[in-house]
């Protein structure tokens, strides 16, 4: 059975991915609008690294004939002298992998180029790029270089995107070479599970390359667990699981008190075996003494791309498109709402910046849930627009964080799972208001949405309801902190 430098990977992550992939891939789950989101940002990038590289034979395949006949293509153009081949297929015994860029050095010793759509080579990369290695030396080749092709996040556009200022190269040769023998013994193993007839262990503690997040979604959908068990502790990781498995223990209310767990885990513990919240009442109050009228609930949705659509952004950076604001002038006002949405392809944070001053005032707390994202925002815009710099700055000087009482522990209860995000706090705390009636229910499907319906144009006639269904999003966000803000304020 052949395996692929995808499929190598997914061993790496965890065993029994590998298996299923090759024996029960319906029980994997499909690839979702986020990831292909994801994997579409990295076909966008590809385009300007192979430009690097003139004069490259582009091969590749659209459909599965084509993947067939890659090889042969592939060792065709080699046979006819081309120096670069990109998307080039190479097989060696039961072995095969997609290179991003080959380039002949001299008859049979090649460098080897991957293109990676993150701001640095990663250990993963490593990996990836030494079984590429070991089937080129496998076919005859002497591989000289290997290097990293990676997104430059300092880069700022000024016009067209300059494809050399954009990207950044790392040599890690020396890294890749070093792992050559370890790759051929993972190779044999990988090799040995996908012609097994029974799954390996499928535990979430055999989970590597920072996979458990992933691999735990899929393990939760292949075994029935009970809730409040150990796979639901926050961040527990893979070495900490296997160390409560190793004593046979299976829920939470069954972790010794000596197991050693983070401040949030023991919390989380704590909460769920006295089965009740935990409530820190004079630190709760003392934190909204602190508040200072008008308030104002804040939050943003931004935009954030792999290549920079306007003049003055960067890679991977978040610029707001949308903001929603809801404001309580008094203690016995009537709460009222104001906001923004970008509607043109355009350059969102001038105008944004423009109606943001006129709406929040020069006083007043401004209360956001998570504060580093909305300051991290406000300092970018900041910098990218000097005559707004310093009222970015006092703004960030008046905000609070509505999610303090919860991430700090002043306010804990089981069903938070050990998380402070405001998804995970409303459905406790508000039950009445639910993102699950929303068509837009997450921050990133904002962002998507929002990118594809105004930026690409796509898909045209739903534009409108994309709009209106990202206000109904952002203002449930503000109403949620109001809502939350008024539920410990009944403490």
């Amino acid at each position: 059975m052949q395996i692929s430098k995808s499929e190598y990977m997914l061993f790496l992550k965890h065993p029994a991915w590998l298996w299923l992939k090759k024996h029960d891939p319906k029980k994997l789950p499909p690839v979702d609008a986020a990831t292909q989101a994801i994997f579409d940002t990295g076909h966008a990038f590809e385009q300007y690294a192979e430009s690097l590289f003139s004069g490259g034979v582009n091969l590749g395949f659209n459909n599965y004939d084509e993947y067939l006949s890659l090889p042969k293509r592939t060792s065709d153009a080699l046979s006819k002298g081309a120096k670069t081949i990109f998307q080039g297929r190479f097989e060696y015994e039961q072995l095969t992998f997609i290179c991003d860029i080959i380039q002949v050095v001299s008859d049979k010793t090649v460098d080897l180029i991957e293109i990676k759509s993150s701001t640095k080579a990663k250990p993963e990369h490593e990996f990836d790029l030494a079984f590429q290695m070991v089937v080129l030396e496998g076919c005859g080749f002497t591989v000289r270089n290997i290097s990293v092709v990676h997104v430059n996040n300092k880069y700022v556009r000024q016009g067209e995107i300059d494809a050399k200022k954009i990207t950044s190269t790392n040599d890690i040769t020396d890294v890749v070479k070093a792992k050559r023998e370890i790759t051929k013994k993972y190779i044999a193993e990988a090799l040995k599970v996908a012609n097994s007839d029974i799954i390996p262990d499928i535990s979430p503690s055999h989970a590597r390359l920072g996979s458990f997040p992933e691999w735990l979604g899929i393990y939760h959908s292949l075994i029935n667990i009970e809730p409040d068990s150990i796979y639901d502790i926050c961040s527990i990781g893979a070495k900490n699981i296997g160390l409560l498995e190793d004593l046979g223990v299976t829920k939470m209310i069954d972790v010794p008190d000596d197991f050693k767990l983070n401040a949030k885990q023991s919390l989380q513990l704590k909460a769920t075996k006295l089965g009740k919240p935990i409530i820190e009442q004079d630190k709760v109050k003392d934190f909204l003494d602190s508040l200072e009228f008008p308030l104002y609930f804040f939050d943003y949705e931004t935009m954030m791309s792999l290549v920079p659509y306007f003049d003055g952004m960067s890679p991977y950076k978040q610029y707001p498109f949308q903001y929603s604001l809801h404001i309580l002038d008094s203690p016995d006002a009537e709460l009222r709402h104001e906001g923004y949405l970008h509607k043109d392809n355009s350059n969102p944070v001038e105008e944004l910046s423009r109606v943001l001053q006129t709406q929040i005032g020069d006083s007043g707390s401004v209360i956001t849930w998570n504060m580093g994202f909305e300051k991290s925002c406000n300092d970018l815009i900041g910098a990218m627009l000097p005559e707004y710099t310093e009222s970015y700055k006092k703004l960030n000087e008046r905000i609070v964080d509505l999610m303090l009482p919860f991430s700090n522990g002043w306010y804990a209860d089981k069903n938070f799972q050990g998380s402070a995000s405001i998804k995970n706090v409303l459905p406790v705390l508000v039950p009445e208001l639910s993102y699950k009636t929303l068509s837009i229910q997450e921050g990133t499907a904002a962002q998507r949405s929002w990118m594809d319906a105004v930026l690409n144009g796509d898909p045209r006639d739903e534009k409108e309801k994309i709009l209106s269904d990202l206000l109904e999003y952002c203002g449930l966000d503000t109403l949620a902190m109001v809502k939350i803000w008024e539920f410990i304020g009944g403490l």
